[in-house]
Formats: C-alpha cells, structure tokens, sequence
C-alpha cells in the first residue's frame, strides 16, 4: 500500500509518550511516524464504530479541557 506524508500537532505529553515508545522499542528501530501508524492500524482494525468512538473521545478531551 503507497505510503502518504501528512503533519499533526500533538499535545507535548502525547510526544512524550510517543518517544517513551519509541525509545522502549530501540531494538526494532522503530521511528515515530512508524509507532503512530502502528497505532492506527490496531485503532482501524479493531471491531468497534470507529466514528462514534472519535466523537467520544473528542467530547471526553474537550470536556478535560473546558473545566
């Protein structure tokens, strides 16, 4: 499958938990873009409404946000 180039800005903890995972798997030499893919992937082929639960979470994150 071709592979597309796109930017996102995340929130600094996320990066930093993102390069805790990208540091922990050292030994598969595995780059951020790579983990963020590997996550979508699971996320995408995992059996629930994936839109409804984005709409959840964005709700949940706004909700943290706003109080």
């Amino acid at each position: 499958m071709p592979k597309i180039k796109f930017g996102v800005i995340i929130d600094e903890e996320l990066r930093k938990e993102l390069d805790k995972i990208v540091e922990e798997s050292e030994d598969l030499d595995s780059s951020r873009s790579e983990v963020v893919e590997t996550i979508l992937t699971a996320f995408f082929k995992s059996s629930v409404d994936h839109a409804k639960k984005v709409r959840e979470l964005v709700i949940k994150k706004e909700r943290v946000n706003y109080s």
